[in-house]
This record gives structure tokens, C-alpha cells and sequence, in this order.
């Protein structure tokens, strides 16, 4: 079992930043990429970033050039610098990650922990 703690979501006017940090802990040797998502309300979720331990990472189309996903290994934690902020980008955001794949993934049927989720406001 891997557990999922995020953290870092709040208000802030468009153009800001604010920067979520997603801690796990318990058998995190199997999670060899973790990725972040988001939802907004009446929509589906929505991939956002993925990264991978080696530092590989991936991004939606939406958030290109403004999100930046990092990772810090001796922490087992997972981060998203999130600057520029739009109103779109008002969502819950998630952190996630998966049990023993080996290839990220933009797909979150193909990851099996999630966090509990950190909301995003973003004033226009």
C-alpha cells in the first residue's frame, strides 16, 4: 500500500502561482512514476503531470510552459509549481500513483493510489 498526502491548494487571482506538494509514504519501491490530476466541477478528471523517479516527465497540452512537476527522492515527494494561473485552472487537484507499472502514464485507470485531493481556486 502506498498513501498519498497532498498539500500547498488555495486561493489566488489569475496570473499567480501556487506550488502542491504531494508526500507518500509505505511501499513507494513500486511507484516508479507519479502523476498529478485534476477536476473541476461537472467534469471528468483530467490528467495534468507525471514524472518519473529518473526525472522523465510528461504534461497536458493546457498546462505546457506554466506547470512545472518536480521530485525530490529522498523525500518520497512529488511536486507541481503551478504559475500563471487561469480561472480554468480552478479544479481539485490530486496526486496519484501507481502499484509496480513501469511506464508512466497519462491514464488514471492505470494508476491504483490516490490522495485525498487539495482544492485550487483561481480568481479572475
Amino acid at each position: 500500500q502506498v498513501q498519498l498526502v497532498e498539500s500547498g491548494g488555495g486561493l489566488v487571482q489569475a496570473g499567480g502561482s501556487l506550488r502542491l506538494s504531494c508526500a507518500a509514504s509505505g511501499r513507494t519501491s513500486s511507484t516508479y512514476f507519479m502523476g498529478w490530476f485534476r477536476q473541476a466541477p461537472g467534469k471528468a478528471r483530467e490528467f495534468v503531470a507525471a514524472i518519473t523517479w529518473t526525472g522523465m516527465s510528461l504534461y497536458a497540452d493546457s498546462v505546457k510552459g506554466r506547470f512545472t512537476i518536480s521530485r525530490d527522492y529522498a523525500k518520497n515527494t512529488v511536486y507541481l509549481q503551478m504559475n500563471r494561473l487561469k480561472p480554468e485552472d480552478t479544479a481539485v487537484y490530486y496526486c496519484a500513483a501507481p502499484d509496480g507499472r513501469d511506464t508512466i502514464s497519462v491514464g488514471g485507470n492505470e494508476y491504483e493510489y490516490w490522495g485525498q485531493g487539495t482544492q485550487v481556486t483561481v480568481s479572475s
